[in-house]
């Protein structure tokens, strides 16, 4: 009798397990992810660019032997091949990758799971957040994965990794959402914050989709912590509430990604610190310095404050601080939680971009320069987030040595004091002093806190 009944109850129980539809229970997520893929796969295209990169030759750059062989053996350009995954986020062709897959390609072709091929264009790119969104040409109708607040994902979940490993075509991986707030350098491009999977990923899969049991995009597979180069378990998916900015960014016709500029020098919070400050406990970030046109600054901030949160979330590190930022938005405000002298209070602080002001008067060295090519600007806030400089730095920045400058010894970034031992404060001072300079030159720098001196004959 047991027996029977037994079998009456797999009988029953038998079309119920062919039924085609997202597994909604834990009981149910254990039959399979088929239909959940069937439905997010086709949002996942593979990416392949080419792009040309000019050879150099051991004479560039050289202030007479370039002149001397120019025109013998000129090296021809080599042709870069580079494949990767991607997204399709709306039904008109907006694709996100990552930046070191599409980046200064000059062909790029998306090839969907029912293998059609499309060119398409990069709209917007970054390359420290590693982040590229893409338009496709002439095409319309496209399936697309929703994107999920980031914000919500929780240690636990369970999570697919789809892309195109090692080329050999769309593969999925299975895992869980292994660690959140993972900030620093990961391998790769990207720097900042991450959503840390056990989902393998591997070569290849750079650009594809992290999704939920839902099939909502929760972020994009970005790069992974390996010695050897394949997937030992630890991987690092750019969040989509980022992905999200950059493509409202790219919707308002921007190129280049605008971040919010903090205009401030900080360091964690650790147990010493918090015990000296009487903190409960280790966290936030202590404000170490301060510009006086920080948007922080314009709203009662002051050094010596500890900012502990940004609507809402915990921040613990300046990379985190950052990336609260940009979730924001330029144009927003965030709501920012500061500690001062053991009293809370919040504060609305404009998410704005450093300003240029004064103005960076940007200028190029000619032909009767002592360093033809060298470019310098003056330094501004717009200036020192760019080349991530001290808030303090006054003065003149290099920003393109140019060839004859790259050969004595400069670098993008340094701060030039004087020339000849005369002091330099903007960049019409650098360009009179480099044209009355006589046979030698003395160009006094900063550089990293560093600061040294280039001696040149002409």
């Amino acid at each position: 009798m047991l027996r029977i009944l037994l079998a009456a109850l797999i009988v029953t129980a038998s079309p119920l397990w062919a039924e085609t539809r997202v597994p909604q229970s834990r009981a149910e997520i254990s039959l399979g992810f088929a239909p959940l893929v069937k439905r997010a796969a086709p949002a996942v295209v593979n990416i392949y660019a080419r792009r040309l990169s000019q050879a150099r030759s051991p004479f560039q750059g050289d202030p007479f032997f370039e002149d001397f062989f120019r025109g013998f053996a000129n090296p021809r350009p080599r042709v870069q091949n580079s494949l990767g995954s991607g997204v399709i986020l709306s039904e008109d062709g907006i694709v996100v990758s990552n930046y070191h897959v599409v980046g200064q390609a000059t062909d790029i072709r998306v090839v969907l799971t029912d293998r059609r091929e499309f060119n398409a264009t990069v709209l917007l790119g970054d390359a420290e957040a590693d982040l590229a969104i893409l338009g496709i040409e002439g095409a319309d109708g496209l399936p697309f994965l929703p994107l999920r607040d980031s914000d919500h994902v929780e240690v636990g979940e369970l999570v697919l990794a789809i892309g195109n490993p090692f080329g050999v075509g769309q593969t999925v991986s299975s895992g869980i959402v292994s660690g959140l707030a993972r900030s620093g350098r990961a391998t790769g491009n990207a720097r900042g914050y991450f959503i840390q999977t056990d989902a393998p990923i591997n070569p290849g899969n750079s650009g594809g989709a992290l999704i939920d049991v839902n099939g909502a995009l929760i972020g994009i597979n970005t790069s992974i912590l390996s010695r050897s180069g394949g997937s030992n378990g630890i991987g690092f998916a750019i969040p989509a509430n980022l992905v999200a900015q950059f493509l409202t960014q790219a919707r308002q016709g921007n190129s280049g990604f605008q971040r919010p500029w903090a205009g401030m020098a900080g360091q964690p919070v650790d147990a010493d610190l918090a015990m000296s400050l009487g903190l409960d406990l280790p966290v936030g970030i202590l404000i170490s310095d301060l510009h006086s046109a920080s948007p922080f600054a314009r709203a009662g901030f002051e050094v010596g404050d500890i900012i502990t949160r940004v609507d809402g979330d915990e921040v613990n590190t300046p990379s985190e601080l950052l990336f609260r930022m940009m979730v924001a938005g330029i144009g927003n405000t965030a709501k920012v939680v500061r500690v001062r002298r053991g009293e809370t209070t919040e504060i609305a602080v404009p998410m704005t971009v450093a300003p240029d002001d004064p103005a960076a008067e940007e200028t190029a060295m000619d032909e009767r320069s002592a360093l033809p090519g060298l470019t310098v600007a003056r330094a501004n806030p717009a200036v020192i987030a760019r080349f991530g400089l001290p808030l303090s730095l006054r003065g003149v920045i290099v920003t393109d040595p140019g060839p004859y400058g790259a050969r004595a010894g400069l670098r993008r970034g340094d701060a030039v004091l004087a020339i000849n031992g005369r002091r330099v404060a903007r960049s019409r001072d650098v360009e009179r002093a480099l044209k009355e300079s006589g046979r030698w030159l003395r160009l006094d720098l900063l550089r990293k806190g560093q600061q040294l001196s280039l001696r040149l004959g002409r």
